[in-house]
């Protein structure tokens, strides 16, 4: 889903079905929505996402009359905090999260310690929580500065990044004395890319320490993954839409892409390693996602491929054995599971 910029209705999808809240109806109709047969429900309105008061409101009320439909809420961060954060804990919700600069003194400015540590308190209830992020829409800003963002919001562990301007017309970005229309082409594809390898492909929970042995910032890695796009006619301009592919075709992807990257940096030997983290961590997606159940095989007991040992790949493989392992995903009734057969 995009949100306009300036959208003061809220959007609920159901399978099919959608329908259009105005902001003023909202509240009136969270008592409808299970009788509707809404399970999703995405509130973009402006007024709430700066408004801590009406955001608990909003929350109190879906925690009482649907606590069973998704809810997604845009929030500005400084509405995060405790109290919304322990509202959260009692519902089935995200947050996205717009990562904004400020002018100062004629310079542009991103306070990363402020939204570090609202990522942090969000990370630490286990609450899930995306950015937005945009380029040349305000002035002073630039590729070098975009990337910056880019590198900064991966770091935070998000479950997914929205670049809006890949995904509505309504964000326009405009050429200017610091970003050329070659630049904001480049971050264009690089957002695409991110989209598609980062979001699309559900890698949080292995990214970080996929790229480490690669020693690339993010931003390079996405801006090599939006090459390689290029050539394999999936790029932005080809008018591919990675999120009306399935997961297992977007892991394909990744993998083509990763065995190139360690083939590129020298790490062959950590190449089986890398299969299997994606592997196990992609089957554990569909199932929670999908509920897909699957069997995989894997080279590495999955006791150590979802553990903390995977956090450095180097040092995984140097202090773990090799243990071919079928091993079977599934719902154990309350949340995914596995076994090895």
């Amino acid at each position: 889903m995009s949100d306009a910029k300036h959208r003061i209705e809220t959007t609920v999808f159901y399978m099919a079905k959608e329908y259009k809240f105005k902001a003023e109806e909202l509240e009136s109709q969270i008592t409808t929505l299970t009788q509707k047969g809404i399970t999703e429900l995405s509130v973009t309105d402006e007024k709430v996402s700066r408004d801590k008061n009406k955001l608990l409101r909003l929350m109190k009320l879906v925690a009482q009359h649907a606590p069973e439909v998704y809810v997604s809420f845009l929030a500005e961060a400084a509405v995060i905090d405790r109290e919304v954060i322990a509202a959260a804990s009692n519902l089935f919700c995200s947050f996205d999260i717009p990562l904004v600069c400020t002018q100062k003194g004629g310079h542009l400015l991103f306070d990363k310690k402020f939204y570090a540590n609202k990522a942090r308190l969000l990370n630490e209830a286990g609450l899930v929580f995306g950015f937005q992020l945009t380029y040349a829409t305000v002035p002073g800003d630039s590729q070098k500065l975009f990337m910056e963002r880019l590198d900064f919001a991966v770091q935070q562990y998000p479950n997914h990044i929205d670049f809006p301007q890949t995904e509505s017309e309504e964000y326009e970005a405009k050429v200017s004395g610091t970003f050329s229309a070659a630049d904001i082409r480049y971050c264009r594809d690089t957002a695409f890319a991110c989209r598609t390898f980062y979001t699309s492909g559900r890698a949080v929970p292995w990214f970080l320490s996929v790229l480490k042995p690669l020693r690339i910032y993010p931003s390079r890695f996405f801006s090599d993954f939006a090459e390689w796009q290029r050539v394999n006619n999936c790029s932005y301009k080809s008018g591919f839409v990675p999120e009306g592919e399935n997961h297992k075709s977007i892991e394909k992807m990744q993998l083509l892409f990763l065995d190139e990257k360690y083939e590129e940096k020298h790490c062959h030997n950590l190449i089986t390693l890398v299969h299997d983290i994606v592997g196990i961590n992609g089957a554990m997606s569909r199932l929670a996602g999908e509920n897909e159940e699957s069997t995989i095989e894997t080279s590495y007991h999955p006791d150590d491929l979802l553990g903390p040992e995977a956090l450095d790949l180097t040092a995984f493989a140097e202090d773990v054995c090799m243990e071919h392992c079928t091993v079977k995903i599934f719902s154990n009734g309350e949340y995914p599971d596995y076994e090895v057969k």
